[in-house]
């Protein structure tokens, strides 16, 4: 995106910016950004051009509050079924409970162009803060974060370039250092299952991962089965299922996440496979989950409930390092071997 020379990003925009940027009036860039009076298509085509293009966010504060901040913390993550992200939203509940900022809550169904309005719609209340999931996002949810003039978390994935403040994990790293102890078991012949596909970004770089470290012992995946929905048990039964079928000779399944891990170790165990003699897993997040399988699904810790805490802690700040913003923490995940790699 070009940003106008003449705007300074220092301070937040207002409807003049939007009207020079659209050569119309302020009046009528208020009409249209409101939804109201009579204003022709092409003109009104012109304004949300602009305004999508600046990064300009209307103001639903009205009257006396109108340059004032509202106590809420926007939080916009990518799933609520998924087990993850309620520990993540337990963080920052415990560190803002008693700093006077209250955690809202927008759904993106992993969807940008969703995650652009949830953005668009939070940030017209003017909270006092944004913490939201991943590094990628459309244009215009990039131009309205760095016009905002809040504090701003990107959470979860270190593997990009930051808005603001990034707190969380090398996803592309974890694939790597899986496939390293994947390949000291001595396994050789590897499949990777992932859901939410091509939408989870930080599964993709898990997967990249993956493939960097394997490349590196001069071994190349022998096959992978992607998803495009959500993750279930039922689905992870299903996909080991199919991606066993085409390749029998398989010694080794990383899965995307924990739950289609343990559906497709529960598949595993129901045909009488051999784990981890004959196929070794390994799945991703370190959920609670894992504690009722019958045996321990090989996992990586994702740090959720710490990444959920200092983004909060950066956004209120009261980061015990005195941090605020412009921060890239970068946390080291565990990796658990449990009862599924030889070892």
């Amino acid at each position: 995106m070009t940003q106008d020379p003449h705007i300074d990003t220092r301070r937040p925009l207002t409807l003049r910016d939007v009207s020079e940027a659209s050569g119309v009036s302020e009046m009528t860039v208020s009409r249209v950004l409101r939804s109201r009076g009579d204003v022709s298509q092409a003109t009104r085509e012109k304004v949300l051009t602009a305004a999508r293009t600046l990064g300009y966010v209307p103001n639903k504060i009205a009257g006396a509050l109108a340059s004032q901040r509202v106590n809420l913390v926007a939080v916009i993550i990518p799933s609520l079924s998924n087990m993850v992200y309620p520990e993540v939203m337990t963080g920052i509940s415990q560190v803002l409970e008693n700093t006077g900022l209250q955690p809202v809550v927008g759904v993106t169904h992993y969807l940008p162009e969703r995650e652009e309005l949830v953005l668009y719609e939070m940030l017209s209340w003017r909270p006092s803060g944004v913490i939201m999931a991943g590094l990628e996002h459309t244009d215009a949810a990039r131009a309205m974060l760095e016009n905002a003039g809040i504090p701003i978390v990107e959470a979860m994935d270190v593997d990009g370039v930051a808005i603001d403040s990034v707190v969380g994990i090398s996803h592309r790293r974890a694939g790597m250092e899986m496939a390293e102890a994947i390949v000291a078991a001595g396994y050789s012949r590897i499949g990777f299952l992932g859901t939410m596909m091509p939408y989870d970004h930080r599964a993709r770089k898990r997967l990249e991962g993956l493939e960097e470290g394997l490349a590196a012992a001069g071994i190349t995946l022998a096959d992978r089965e992607l998803y495009s929905g959500g993750s279930a048990l039922l689905k992870g039964r299903e996909m080991t299922e199919a991606i066993l079928a085409r390749n029998p000779d398989l010694d080794f399944i990383y899965y995307s996440n924990d739950m289609i891990g343990a559906g497709g170790l529960l598949y595993c165990l129901d045909k009488g496979i051999d784990v981890p003699n004959k196929l070794g897993l390994a799945g991703f997040n370190g959920v609670e989950l894992l504690q009722g399988l019958p045996r321990r699904l090989a996992t990586m810790d994702a740090c959720r409930l710490e990444i959920g805490r200092t983004s909060a802690q950066i956004i209120a700040g009261i980061h015990p390092n005195g941090l605020i913003g412009g921060e890239r923490i970068e946390l080291t995940p565990k990796l658990e071997l449990g009862d599924t790699i030889r070892h």
